[in-house]
């Protein structure tokens, strides 16, 4: 029997890198359990309404927050406020997979074009792995706007 995963962030600023991420990917924010968030709002403004009535002080309304793939087909991201900042390497990274398929010069053009759209979201560049064949088609290691690693592969 398979099993459904979600993956948890630690993060200082969970709605920020929530919204990082959902950019990334082409994720969506879900709306509060049992409000209907109509075609063309923000799910965020609804969020921040429903924490309102429930009474949830301002202060504590950024201590998580999620994404999710529209199509159901991706795992579920989770955000969670932390006060620690992380201090070494990811022990396990996400590999966002930027040009399945291409292969050479096309490959890294593509990841190329992916990178400069992410650096534009607040990511940063890490580092170029040229291709190796047969081990490796080339990727680019990147980091989200709190210094998370990820794989453009």
């Amino acid at each position: 029997m398979s099993r459904e995963i979600q993956i948890t962030f630690d993060a200082h600023d969970p709605r920020a890198l929530s919204t990082f991420w959902r950019d990334a990917l082409g994720y969506v924010h879900p709306g509060p359990p049992g409000v209907d968030v109509p075609e063309g709002t923000d799910p965020l403004d609804a969020w921040d309404r429903f924490l309102a009535q429930v009474g949830v002080p301002p202060e504590q309304r950024n201590i998580n927050s999620a994404v999710e793939d529209p199509e159901g087909r991706g795992p579920r991201l989770f955000f969670q406020q932390v006060p620690e900042d992380k201090v070494a390497k990811n022990r396990v990274h996400l590999d966002v997979r930027a040009a399945p398929g291409l292969r050479g010069e096309d490959r890294m053009a593509a990841l190329e074009t992916e990178c400069a759209r992410l650096v534009g979201l607040g990511a940063s560049r890490v580092r170029r792995f040229e291709p190796a064949p047969p081990m490796s088609a080339g990727f680019i290691v990147m980091a989200d706007p709190e210094g998370n690693e990820f794989c453009l592969d």
